[in-house]
């Protein structure tokens, strides 16, 4: 029994999918399946249930799963003991973001602190909000930057670094352009324009619409906030864009101010509210919010 074939089953159960683990993994699929199997053969038990669309632990799987994720963490837990000892820091992190995230400089903040520590392996996966919330919930990642309409859940720590309103965009043709404000009630009568159900500036417009009893009628959804400006500069529908992507959108489309009642959505960095269990998390997590607070502080310098 070797610690890569624990890696991977934790991988494929997490992932529900051979590929994706995979990528995960930054391995062969071919190699995972190879490995799982091996394993299976020395316990002489199929772990991973692979007849479904899906792929599931079996019943010895499950039993399986919480030994090798401690297993792991063990070994971790060594690597960051030793590395603390040595002074030289060690260890996995499993960074998040949001899907089409461009407001953040994340690639230099992971570069600098990857200079410190090069023995830290860094790790980055996007998604929507609501996937990497479940994600830190559930240990798989250790920090994210993830879209919160509300309040953040109780067993995470934030720390705020944009918190905008939501704004009304509209081709400078529609009819609607000639305006400078919407009400939500106004904006359910249009086909809208938003990013998918999961994500955070969604949630804040469905939490408006919501509060006046409203279903939104969503005509197109994207990923991408600039193909939402797109999409309205053709006069497909109204987008609902953050202030800063509308108000830079201005060339393609005209920015309403939503009124009655005014949502808005932050961005946040997010960990789980314990901490993480290894000092390279912990190192990474200090690293990213004293980073955060240089570039809040220089933004409400320039104001």
């Amino acid at each position: 029994m070797e610690l890569r074939q624990l890696e991977y089953l934790v991988a494929v159960a997490d992932e529900a999918n051979f590929t994706r683990a995979a990528a995960r993994l930054h391995v062969a699929q071919p190699g995972v399946s190879a490995q799982i199997r091996r394993l299976e053969r020395e316990l002489g038990q199929d772990l991973l249930d692979r007849s479904g669309r899906t792929v599931r632990p079996t019943d010895a799987g499950d039993a399986v799963l919480p030994y090798a994720r401690a297993a792991l963490a063990a070994v971790d837990g060594l690597r960051s003991v030793v590395g603390e000892l040595t002074g030289l820091l060690r260890g996995r992190v499993a960074v998040g973001m949001i899907t089409g995230c461009s407001s953040l400089d994340l690639a230099r903040l992971l570069a600098e602190f990857h200079r410190d520590h090069p023995g830290v392996e860094i790790t980055l996966t996007e998604g929507n909000s609501d996937q990497l919330v479940r994600s830190l919930r559930e240990g798989h990642l250790d920090l994210a930057w993830v879209g919160l309409a509300g309040p953040p859940p109780p067993d995470l720590a934030t720390q705020v670094i944009v918190d905008e309103p939501l704004l009304a965009a509209v081709g400078h043709d529609d009819p609607l352009a000639a305006r400078t404000s919407i009400t939500v009630t106004a904006l359910a009568r249009h086909p809208l324009i938003c990013l998918p159900r999961g994500t955070g500036l969604r949630s804040a417009g469905d939490a408006a619409f919501g509060s006046l009893g409203l279903q939104p009628r969503i005509a197109f959804e994207a990923t991408s906030p600039e193909l939402l400006v797109q999409l309205a500069g053709q006069g497909l529908g109204v987008a609902l864009l953050p202030e800063s992507v509308a108000r830079a959108g201005k060339a393609e489309v005209r920015p309403l101010t939503i009124t009655r009642p005014r949502p808005s959505s932050r961005l946040d960095l997010a960990w789980r509210a314990e901490g993480p269990t290894s000092s390279a998390a912990r190192a990474l997590i200090a690293h990213a919010r004293a980073v955060l607070a240089e570039v809040t502080a220089g933004a409400s310098a320039d104001r």
